[in-house]
Order: structure tokens, then C-alpha cells, then sequence
């Protein structure tokens, strides 16, 4: 459970919210973010999950608007800082739960502002599934990229009001996450760089989805760091390969960030290696990727 006394709930922050109103709204929410791991994901491997301390850390809930609904989210920033680097941390196909909570904690303890936004919140609380068929038809294959993309969007506005430098902002996310970084580093012009742990490449077009990433690699506004399993059953290295070239033609085009982006691929690491708190975590290529995942920031003007 969150420590009370690190923990802050801002609403009472968003502009035009008056702090009863703010109240009002963060009783209506049906989860609790970060406490608990999702149970879609269990088995849990208790004895691999980290659990990164909130020693000088403020940490919580909170929400901002986006035309007139509330998202929640959870943070992780230095107590008593200000001006702080932000990176916004984007959920697995589990939503914002226990371990994606630990990464923002993580960052926070790296000197950022992480900001993990409950992106399907509109369509409905991954929490309350048990099912990874039921979450996926019911939760996840309604959402829309433009809704994450405007989410997103809301998250770097309320940390630039909330004690970040929104002239610098990173992206990183994990599977569903991971290909929400490609797209938003395609999408927005705030994002400094981005780290994608193993996030889909290709896919069908739909109304939701109408573009991925390999789509758009030519749109790219920020270098991506790629990080992949070699034992992924998911995510073909074929399609990886597909996006090093899509980046390589798009580079020698003028395209500076696609130029700039690069892969790592861990060739013995499956999907997911890097949740510490799943039979698929890998220490080693796990530890690696994050300390690259700073060592990116840092490079590339986030930090």
C-alpha cells in the first residue's frame, strides 16, 4: 500500500478544479493504480519482483482532464524538486498496476517525473478481469490510438504544471506499451526520445488502429530505442528487421530521429523479459535494457 505521507493526490491542481470537485471525481474511480498486480498476470513470481522504496519520493493517484473525462494515473517524482525531466511510463496489456507503479519509482529515483497514465480507463478497469481473452475483446481491442495519443498529450500538460520540464520528455512502455512508444514518438512534437520494450511492429489496419508502427516510421519526431527478445514468439525478428530498414530509408531521407533510432535484441530473452514479477523475466537483459533505457534519456537531451 502507498505511504501517506508521500503520497499527494493533485487534482485540487487541475486548472478550473476545485479541490471538492477533485475529491468528488477521485472517489469515482473504480481502481486503486499500482497496488496489487493484475490478475490476468498470475502466476506472480514473488521471489524475482522488485519493489523499489518510496524513500524520497512523492508517490500517488491523481487525474487530469481530457474533454471532460477524468484520467487517472500514477506518478513518481524526487520530493521537493522541481523542473524535473519527465518520462511517461506506458502500461503492459495489464494496465497500471503493481509493477508498472515499481518502474515509475525507479525513474523517480533516476530524477524524473514518471507519469503512468491508465489508458483504457474509458473502456473499462483491467483490474476487474481474470480473463486475458475477456480483457482483450472487451477492454483492449476497444480502445483507440487518437484517445491514447490525446491521453498522453493531457499527461505531458499536467507535468509541465506539476513540476516537470515538458522540453524534456521521454516515452517508454512494455508490449502494448512498447508499440504506444513508437506511435507517440511518431505522434508528438514534446517527446525528446523513446524506449520500446518489445512493442508490436506490424499489424492490420482498423478503425481504432489505422496505423502502426512500421507504417509511419518515416513520421518518427524522436529516436526510439528498441529493445527485444530473440525468443519472442510474438513479435517475429523478421519485423524487426522490416523496421531497421523502414528507419534506415527514412534516415538517408533527411529524417534525423529515424536515423538516430536503433535496436538491441537479447537473443536468448522471451517476450516480456524485463516484468520482474512474471516466469518470463530475464535479470540480466532486464537490468541492460533499463540502464539503457537512461543512458538513451540522457543522450538524447532528456536527462
Amino acid at each position: 500500500m502507498l505511504n501517506k505521507d508521500q503520497t499527494q493526490d493533485f487534482s485540487a491542481l487541475l486548472p478550473g478544479t476545485s479541490t471538492e470537485a477533485g475529491a468528488s471525481r477521485r472517489t469515482a474511480l473504480k481502481m486503486a493504480l499500482g497496488v496489487g498486480y493484475a490478475a490476468t498476470a498470475m502466476p506472480i513470481m514473488a521471489q524475482t519482483a522488485i519493489k523499489t522504496s518510496s524513500d524520497g519520493l512523492r508517490t500517488g493517484e491523481a487525474i487530469y482532464d481530457v474533454a471532460g473525462f477524468s484520467v487517472p494515473f500514477f506518478f513518481a517524482m524526487p520530493q521537493g524538486k522541481k523542473n524535473l525531466p519527465v518520462v511517461l511510463v506506458i502500461q503492459e496489456i495489464f494496465g497500471v498496476h503493481e509493477y508498472i507503479a515499481d518502474t515509475c519509482r525507479r525513474f523517480a529515483k533516476a530524477g524524473y517525473l514518471a507519469i503512468a497514465p491508465e489508458l483504457y480507463a474509458r473502456q473499462g478497469d483491467p483490474s476487474s478481469y481474470s480473463e486475458m481473452a475477456k480483457l482483450m475483446a472487451e477492454v483492449v481491442s476497444k480502445v483507440p490510438d487518437a484517445q491514447v495519443m490525446g491521453d498522453l498529450d493531457a499527461a505531458v500538460q499536467w507535468a509541465g504544471e506539476n513540476g516537470g520540464n515538458i522540453k524534456k520528455v521521454g516515452i517508454t512502455g512494455f508490449c502494448w506499451g512498447g508499440r504506444i512508444t513508437w506511435l507517440y514518438a511518431q505522434h508528438s512534437k514534446n517527446v525528446k526520445a523513446g524506449v520500446a520494450w518489445y512493442g508490436r511492429l506490424v499489424g492490420t489496419a482498423s478503425a481504432l488502429t489505422p496505423k502502426h508502427p512500421l507504417d509511419q516510421a518515416a513520421q518518427l519526431k524522436a529516436p526510439v530505442l528498441g529493445l527485444y527478445g530473440g525468443q519472442d514468439g510474438g513479435i517475429p525478428l523478421t519485423t524487426v528487421n522490416q523496421m531497421k530498414d523502414a528507419l534506415a530509408e527514412a534516415g538517408a531521407k533527411g529524417n534525423a530521429a529515424a536515423k538516430a533510432s536503433e535496436f538491441v535484441v537479447y537473443k536468448d530473452a522471451p517476450h516480456a523479459f524485463h516484468a520482474d514479477y512474471r516466469p518470463s523475466y530475464r535479470k540480466e537483459p532486464a537490468a541492460d535494457g533499463f540502464a539503457r533505457a537512461l543512458a538513451w534519456f540522457k543522450t538524447h537531451g532528456v536527462a
